[in-house]
């Protein structure tokens, strides 16, 4: 079903993550400034707001995690005074990084020489009733084989195509009749099928709400196919989140951002591209008891199949076995990665921050 619509959100940090932007007061002059139009402010919040003491620091606990970061390798803080920054995407044509601000329904754009600017707005509500939740912006963003534009959006609780006149198209909104909690992440199979989490986060009051809103009673991971067909592929993940292919497309990563069983699960992909059960690849569900920022969020792959996953502290590498190699230390929650440049420069998006640190691997397909 194909709909268009003129185009005139930590996400499941919920409410402890709004009470800490209210007791922000340099966020609060970044919010004013940003609705007042000013994009100065936020290239002077991201030259004098400071890290934690943990940002930057890299644990290293297996020797293979230094053919991946390499020994010196720095991370870098590149901008801040962002809401809840998500779903880094590298722009092949034109050399820069989108990226999307949930909170405040905008896709931010940022290149070396140019720092942040507003893309486009809205984002992922494009309704005409205020929105009543925290998060209506876009989510998850990648491009297709025409390199158009792919938003999860949260508030239109759709996967939709940002078209050249700046319109958006429906992809998928509903599944059975029913609409979608709000697509998160997603991820393309070689075959042009679309694999995508949907997840609560969009939702006014998230996993409180009931239908209506909320018209399905579970949290999906589907596939929509080339012939347009959506296939729910599982409901055993409370939350699903991040999301993403092994190098051969045997194996589809999938985070789950649930405090109670905060982990990651690979599910083997059959030969009609649906998936067996899963089995665990990492349970953090320590970290976050520990206090660690964050939970299991987006995440990508590299040519050698290993995970680099955003989750409780920063990023996570893990061998595909399950084993953790290592880990990129932002001391916040951390959202989702993803790879730009050449395909060795991993972009990282960590709260109110955009991060980047360079490697020595690559993207699984660049």
């Amino acid at each position: 079903m194909l709909r268009t619509v003129s185009t005139t959100g930590y996400s499941h940090q919920e409410t402890e993550q709004t009470a800490r932007r209210l007791a922000r007061p340099a966020a609060w002059l970044v919010l004013v400034s940003f609705l007042a139009g000013s994009v100065a402010t936020m290239t002077q919040a991201a030259e004098h707001s400071e890290p934690g003491p943990r940002f930057g620091v890299i644990d290293r606990h297996d020797p293979r995690f230094d053919k991946l970061i390499p020994p010196g390798a720095k991370l870098e803080k590149l901008a801040a005074g962002f809401d809840w920054s998500e779903g880094p995407v590298w722009v092949r044509d034109g050399g820069y990084l989108l990226f999307s601000d949930i909170p405040r329904n905008s896709v931010m754009r940022w290149k070396e020489e140019d720092g942040v600017s507003v893309f486009f707005k809205p984002s992922g509500y494009t309704g005409l009733e205020p929105f009543t939740g925290e998060e209506p912006g876009s989510n998850g963003l990648l491009f297709d084989r025409n390199q158009q534009l792919i938003l999860c959006q949260h508030g239109d609780r759709r996967v939709a195509r940002r078209l050249p006149d700046g319109n958006f198209e429906t992809l998928i909104d509903r599944y059975e009749g029913k609409r979608l909690n709000s697509p998160n992440d997603a991820v393309y199979h070689s075959s042009g099928d679309l694999y995508f989490t949907d997840p609560p986060y969009g939702l006014p009051r998230k996993l409180m709400d009931q239908m209506p809103p909320r018209e399905l009673d579970f949290c999906g991971v589907y596939r929509l196919g080339t012939d347009g067909k959506l296939t729910l592929l599982t409901t055993e993940m409370t939350r699903p989140n991040g999301i993403g292919f092994s190098p051969d497309e045997k194996t589809l990563y999938v985070a789950q951002s649930d405090p109670a069983a905060a982990l990651w699960k690979k599910f083997a992909v059959k030969s009609d591209g649906t998936l067996e059960p899963g089995k665990l690849l990492y349970d953090a569900t320590a970290w976050v008891k520990a206090g660690k920022k964050g939970l299991p969020d987006g995440l990508k792959v590299d040519r050698e199949g290993n995970v680099f996953a955003t989750g409780p502290g920063g990023v996570h590498v893990f061998a595909p076995d399950g084993t953790l190699l290592g880990s990129i230390d932002t001391d916040e929650r951390t959202a989702n990665c993803g790879w730009g440049e050449d395909g060795t420069v991993l972009y990282i998006c960590a709260d109110m921050f955009l991060c980047r640190i360079k490697t020595a691997t690559k993207a699984a397909s660049w």
